[in-house]
């Protein structure tokens, strides 16, 4: 008799389990699991296990968001789950994502929830939109989720690109600042040092100093961008830790001007996120608990995990809220105002919808300040060097202009 491995969800504990066990073929052992109140997620004979197709590189959040658009239209109109799952598989050109969604249409086909089968490709499917999509299952209103939820990615996709915008103009200056100095200080510097060095001049000290880290460049170049390579890895490596997110999400949140937008679009998510599990019927325990894990940043996760603790004691959502001292006298009188008349989520989204245009503001004006700041640091950088280069050469031209008149 074969050995099969299982994995299954036990709907009493409602946790996953797993183990070993003989049967004689694998729809007996699926039968089994069932009487015992555990749903199979997967079965395989031991030895010519199959896995689960994965996702190396993850799922980019506008592809997902486009897919749970497309899903939302095809469930309203009527089409039956299996059919919307394998239609929208096959119009996927990424393989890895297709392969997923054949993956949770067979679940689906064989008798499993959607959301069960989700549940098995964390990597895309998150918690938030695991449970979601068993909320709108269970409350026969998966068309409603599926557009609430497609509407919430949109609006993460757009908060996403807002930060991006914010921090690509800079990077790109910064680095062709960055390129440009190095080739002056490897290629250029060298040659003014030994023309210096042959006419014997009197040099100056910035002089001094820009040859002295060309000649460092010259010799240790290998050395210092490998230093700085593995710091650099280091630094993501500790912000993997939980010590490292604490101390670097702390930093980025005192940041002048930098700061305050993360802080806004961190809201922005927060009660993004929130607003949309709870206009979905999830507890609000729950709700908390997903959107901690969703936030960005753990100062904010943290927190949000503090204000769920408070409420699960008893207490309202503003008072502790204000305790923490992370969340603006707006925010926390909206979510007063909400508890009171019974209408949290509706003031949950209307707190994001302001901080979605406060973060629209914030990066216009971020770009604003940086665009003249850049170009004078740019300016600055180069300019200094190249003055450095010829300050020299201005003093020997003097005294050959002192020597020719005597």
């Amino acid at each position: 008799m074969p050995t099969y491995v299982f994995r299954g969800k036990n709907l009493v504990t409602n946790q996953i389990v797993s183990g070993e066990r003989f049967a004689p073929n694998k729809m007996a052992l699926e039968t089994a699991l069932k009487n015992e109140q555990i749903i199979p997620l997967s079965i395989q004979e031991k030895g010519k296990e199959i896995v689960l197709p994965t996702v190396k590189k993850k799922v980019k959040d506008k592809d997902l968001a486009v897919f749970t658009r497309q899903f939302s239209v095809m469930i309203e109109s009527g089409l039956p789950l299996v059919q919307c799952l394998r239609i929208l598989a096959m119009q996927q050109q990424k393989k890895s994502f297709q392969a997923i969604l054949l993956g949770v249409q067979k679940d689906v086909e064989s008798g499993m929830s959607l959301a069960d089968a989700m549940e098995k490709y964390p990597n895309v499917f998150d918690s938030l939109y695991v449970n979601m999509i068993r909320a709108g299952e269970a409350g026969g209103i998966l068309d409603l989720i599926l557009r609430r939820l497609s509407a919430y990615m949109e609006k993460m996709v757009k908060l996403k690109s807002s930060i991006k915008s914010a921090l690509i103009y800079p990077a790109v200056v910064i680095s062709v600042a960055i390129t440009a100095v190095f080739i002056l200080l490897w290629k250029v510097i060298p040659t003014f040092a030994s023309l210096f060095e042959g006419l014997g001049a009197d040099l100056p000290l910035p002089t001094k100093i820009v040859i002295s880290v060309s000649h460092l460049l010259q010799h240790f170049g290998l050395i210092i961008i490998i230093l700085v390579a593995l710091g650099i890895y280091g630094l993501k490596k500790w912000y993997q830790t939980e010590k490292g997110k604490k101390v670097l999400d702390g930093l980025i949140l005192k940041a002048p001007v930098i700061g305050q937008l993360i802080a806004k679009i961190t809201i922005a998510r927060i009660t993004k996120t929130l607003s949309t599990l709870v206009t979905s019927g999830i507890a609000i325990l729950d709700a908390l608990d997903i959107t901690a894990k969703a936030s960005g940043n753990i100062i904010f996760e943290e927190t949000v995990v503090k204000i769920r603790n408070e409420i699960e004691k008893g207490r309202d959502m503003a008072s502790p809220m204000e305790e923490t001292g992370l969340f603006p006298v707006m925010v926390i009188q909206m979510v007063r105002v909400g508890e009171q008349t019974g209408e949290l989520d509706t003031m949950l989204e209307k707190v994001s919808q302001f901080y979605e245009d406060e973060v629209d503001r914030a990066v216009a004006n971020l770009m604003s300040l940086l665009e003249p700041l850049l170009l004078v640091f740019l300016g600055v950088t180069i300019g200094s060097i190249v003055v450095s280069m010829y300050m020299p050469m201005f003093t020997l031209i003097a005294k050959l202009s002192k020597a020719g008149i005597h």
